[in-house]
């Protein structure tokens, strides 16, 4: 797999978990696995206007039979603290796939305290998290974040670092 490609098995690994609702407020960063979801035969990509709702579907999901995952940027962490209580009290799967902010040659000054707090908040709230800074470590680190919560009924992250996905400036 080339360095570039790493969103296109992304789409190979939740099509093998047989992911079936996918939920994102939309974020650059995961744009073109999104685009993949959006064409998708076998999965439901549902917008949503927040991040924490995002938990109440996958319970849904869940509840209803179907795996999901979450897509978001780690800003997007900060609107889940509380609603993370429900799939640690519940039990059920919550695999979260992040995009960092906030970190390796972060721009945006905004971004950088929920960036940093990011994996401290997750784990605070009982979510097992794991970090992608190459690549070539996305598909793993995500797989073994699948499996994880799907086979131990868990809140987990695959952290997407800003190595990966390049650091944005003023101009892009």
């Amino acid at each position: 797999m080339e360095s570039e490609d790493w969103p296109d098995g992304l789409f190979a690994l939740l099509e093998a978990h047989r992911v079936r609702q996918v939920v994102v407020v939309p974020d650059a960063g995961h744009a073109r696995l999104i685009r993949r979801i959006q064409a998708s035969n076998t999965m439901r990509l549902i917008p949503l206007t927040t991040e924490e709702e995002g938990i109440a579907v996958l319970g849904g999901a869940w509840l209803g039979g179907q795996r999901g995952v979450v897509l978001m940027q780690s800003s997007g962490v900060g609107n889940c603290i509380n609603m993370l209580s429900l799939a640690t009290t519940c039990r059920f799967p919550m695999p979260m796939l992040i995009t960092m902010r906030g970190d390796f040659g972060e721009f945006n000054p905004w971004q950088v305290p929920m960036g940093q707090a990011t994996p401290a908040v997750l784990e605070a709230m009982g979510c097992i998290t794991h970090r992608a800074d190459t690549p070539e470590d996305v598909v793993p680190v995500a797989d073994a974040t699948l499996r994880l919560a799907f086979n131990t009924y868990r809140a987990t992250a695959c952290l997407i670092g800003q190595r990966v996905l390049g650091a944005k400036t003023f101009g892009k």
